[in-house]
């Protein structure tokens, strides 16, 4: 962290033309400042509490957006970038957002953004504020999609994220964020790409990566599914062979049109990988997927988020919980450690059935302590809910909803809409007999969705938010996940 910059005497009020004074940043990690008439001005690269000058690229009646040219006051909070990538140069990498600030800041700056949301969207304030949930700032992605492009002015293949606002690929040569050996891979990589007789109709590569060392033992595994807009010949599927031989854990997978083409290719004798799967450990857990199925990007944060969830839902054994949105099972397995019954609720019916197959494997695998509940996988349309399908699916003490940005919004105004039918005399014998859930904790991705969903729970469903909290999934970014508790009172 630097010390605060500050000039011999403090800053007036009344700044010199063309200084402007940050006091937030926006969901973008845009720092906001105001003209002395009021209009608002973003400023690229700027952070709260500094004075800064700004070159304005665009202008509005309303706003102005510009990029950082000076900092006459610096902010406590800056710090000096790990990654050479990062910044406002030329060229730069648009992946991360937040590097030039200090990690327990960007945390505190996302509580803001979830706080300011749940009131200014949902006029709802949590009776607690839950602590943060943090992992590593650095080496945390174990999932992204790297784009690949041969630049035939440079006679070179760049493989990497976007540059900062542009649709050109940056020149990576390093991604501290990644997994270290995926970052340790992109020169490699690149160098592959450009030996391979397809290098010019190669689109993408989409990482995962699993948490579990093959065998228990050794490297984790690294799965990569190649985008080809065309077939591969002979040649470049033994490059990929041979690349993969060298790299330990390494497994390739193709993709020559949509997603239901994906498929792995087959390694060299001696080279094998095992499949993909990620742990739970305090469960007992094992959670195998395919490089395409939905899992969260950080691991690290994943494990402690779905502990945290399940520790502030404490479902009890004689208690029937489901978890909506329930993809392969992340938090429905683990719910089956502790409840009675559990029912896992998803709209894909694929990843139903990856969640049924889980279930059959960790039955037989599981810790003798962590023996699991009866446990049922449905496929429905989440966002097309109904009072009518809702109580279909019988009472449950305890909800645990982990939807995707769009939210929860038609499964909160169901759940609304059954207590509004009982009050005004118009429910069928099923609504008027069934019980809302005592408590729901909700996962979300978006904090706007969030506090959308959060208004009806609150408002119109019966519930008081009793606390909520953010979890720094995405350091670096300006991506802000939250979990939040809505408790029954009626």
């Amino acid at each position: 962290m630097t010390d605060l910059n500050l000039t011999e005497t403090p800053l007036p009020e009344v700044l010199p033309d063309g200084w402007l004074r940050v006091k937030s940043l926006d969901l973008e990690a845009q720092g906001v400042a105001h003209k002395p008439d009021g209009k608002v001005v973003f400023i690229d690269g700027a952070l709260p509490f500094e004075v800064v000058s700004a070159q304005i690229h665009r202008s509005k009646s309303s706003f102005e957006k510009g990029t950082l040219t000076e900092i006459h006051q610096e902010s406590s909070q800056r710090v000096r970038p790990d990654c050479p990538h990062f910044g406002l140069h030329e060229g730069a990498c648009g992946g991360c957002k937040m590097q030039h600030l200090h990690a327990s800041a960007q945390v505190a700056v996302k509580q803001r953004v979830m706080e300011d949301n749940l009131w200014h969207i949902g006029k709802v304030k949590p009776d607690n504020v839950l602590r943060p949930i943090e992992g590593p700032s650095w080496g945390y992605r174990y999932r992204a999609r790297l784009s690949v492009r041969f630049v035939r002015k440079k006679g070179a293949v760049l493989v990497g994220f976007h540059e900062r606002k542009s649709r050109y690929v940056a020149d990576m040569k390093v991604c501290p964020v990644l997994a270290p050996q995926v970052s340790a891979m992109l020169v490699p990589l690149r160098q592959l790409i450009e030996s391979m007789d397809a290098r010019e109709t190669l689109a993408q590569l989409e990482l995962a990566m699993g948490d579990m060392p093959a065998g228990g033992v050794g490297s984790e595994v690294i799965a990569l599914v190649l985008r080809h807009l065309e077939p591969l010949s002979t040649g470049d599927l033994n490059r990929l062979r041979q690349f993969a031989a060298v790299n330990p854990g390494l497994q390739w997978w193709l993709q020559p049109k949509g997603l239901d083409t994906v498929h792995r290719l087959d390694e060299l004798p001696g080279h094998e990988t095992p499949q993909l799967a990620y742990a739970l450990p305090d469960f007992g857990i094992t959670m195998p997927f395919r490089p395409t199925d939905f899992t969260q990007v950080n691991p690290h944060i994943n494990r402690v988020l779905v502990s945290r969830a399940l520790g502030l839902l404490n479902v009890g054994r004689d208690e029937r919980a489901i978890d909506w949105f329930c993809g392969l099972g992340n938090f429905t397995l683990p719910l089956a450690t502790q409840a009675r019954e559990v029912l896992g609720v998803e709209g894909a019916e694929a990843l139903v059935e990856r969640s049924r197959e889980n279930l059959k494997l960790n039955q037989t695998t599981a810790l003798a302590k962590h023996t699991l509940a009866a446990t049922k996988f449905v496929a429905r349309n989440l966002f097309e809910m109904t009072p009518e399908l809702l109580v279909g699916d019988g009472d449950a003490d305890k909800w645990l909803v982990d939807p995707p940005r769009e939210g929860a919004f038609a499964l909160v105004q169901a759940l609304a809409g059954v207590r509004q039918r009982v009050a005004e005399g118009v429910a069928s014998a099923a609504e008027v007999a069934w019980t809302p859930p005592k408590r729901i904790v909700y996962v979300s991705c978006n904090p706007a969705t969030l506090a959308r969903d959060a208004s009806v729970l609150v408002h119109e469903g019966g519930y008081r938010c009793s606390a909520a909290g953010v979890v720094n999934m995405f350091p670096h970014t300006a991506h802000v996940e939250s979990i939040a508790v809505f408790d029954w009172v009626g």
